[in-house]
């Protein structure tokens, strides 16, 4: 039986369930899986389809197939806000959401924290939100919105963008999806049960 050797960046270990929601192009999925040497552990969702992906990202299809030859369970077609009725998504250790796009804040937040808290493990889990920290983001009151949904901020730390170097942020849709949106200076907010 091969043990596999315990790998961390940053919060995040090999060890741990993963969930990553709202992934574009699959990049960052892909990046964390490489620094952890496996995607075993990973499951990334999109909203696009497997159609969309390659129409609406050059690196798209690409990444998934390299995630799922790493291990990744791949989900597209998911929305945020029902995630918790689908059966194939449950008891994570950390969830992690990156970078939601403007003009969505009350839409997709409330929704996704809801569903997030009850698709974690137990109690030790964990919800990670990174956002940029430029204008309309530093509006958004991200502990307000998780206190609404029975969550707790833990923690607020500097997203490292050199720590994950494949990952990039794009918009999510229109005729300019593939177009990279500067991540600039962000924060990743913590938050438990």
């Amino acid at each position: 039986m091969d043990v596999q050797e315990s790998k961390r960046l940053s919060r995040y270990s090999n060890e741990q369930k993963i969930l990553v929601v709202g992934e574009g192009e699959f990049s960052f999925s892909l990046s964390l899986a490489k620094a952890l040497g496996s995607a075993t552990n990973i499951t990334a969702i999109s909203l696009d389809i497997r159609e969309d992906l390659g129409r609406n990202y050059n690196n798209g299809k690409g990444n998934v197939e390299e995630l799922e030859r790493l291990g990744c369970t791949v989900v597209r077609g998911v929305n945020v806000h029902s995630m918790k009725s689908d059966d194939r998504l449950a008891h994570y250790d950390i969830i992690i959401f990156n970078f939601p796009h403007a003009g969505k804040r009350n839409k997709v937040f409330g929704g996704f924290m809801e569903s997030a808290r009850e698709m974690m493990k137990d109690e030790d889990g964990e919800i990670h939100i990174t956002l940029n920290t430029l204008n309309p983001f530093n509006k958004w009151d991200l502990k307000a919105l998780a206190e609404e949904s029975g969550l707790r901020l833990i923690q607020r730390m500097q997203f490292i963008k050199w720590a994950f170097p494949s990952s990039s942020n794009k918009r999510e849709s229109g005729s300019n999806c593939d177009f990279i949106y500067p991540i600039g200076s962000a924060i990743t907010y913590m938050f438990k049960k």
